[in-house]
């Protein structure tokens, strides 16, 4: 047998050995099972057990159905508008001639009317939206 063979042959040993030798941590030291639960109105509490540890936080009836305030949309409506909206009114920037609503070139007074009816519509297709409730 070689002398490498029985060196790598004791040092796998060695270290199988001292993995085994560590001890186990104990299943009295093991950290309580902690339930936080969140009760509406005048729900009553979960009791607590001898294994689980209950925790309520009590929070107004009017709450109960509402989005959680970290999902809520916070902000203006400018700063809540999408890049993608925010993009199409770069579409017609320096736009001059006819249909493009603007005193420079032929005929640019053509597109007001136009742009007048297409804003009406999103006015309106807004509002629609802003009536929708929630779901």
């Amino acid at each position: 047998m070689s002398k490498f063979t029985i060196v790598m042959g004791a040092a796998a040993t060695a270290v199988a050995g001292g993995y085994a030798a560590l001890p186990a941590p104990a299943a009295a030291q093991a950290a309580p099972n902690i339930a936080e639960i969140i009760v509406y109105g005048d729900d009553p509490c979960p009791r607590s057990t001898d294994d689980q540890v209950v925790v309520c936080a009590r929070r107004p009836e009017a709450e109960r159905y509402r989005i959680p305030p970290k999902m809520r949309q916070s902000g203006t409506p400018q700063e809540m508008e999408s890049w993608a909206v925010r993009s199409k009114n770069l579409e017609t920037v320096g736009s001059t001639g006819i249909n493009s609503c603007s005193p420079v070139g032929p005929a640019g007074y053509t597109g007001c009317l136009i742009k007048v009816i297409e804003q009406a519509r999103g006015e309106r297709k807004q509002q629609a939206d802003d009536e929708i409730p929630p779901q």
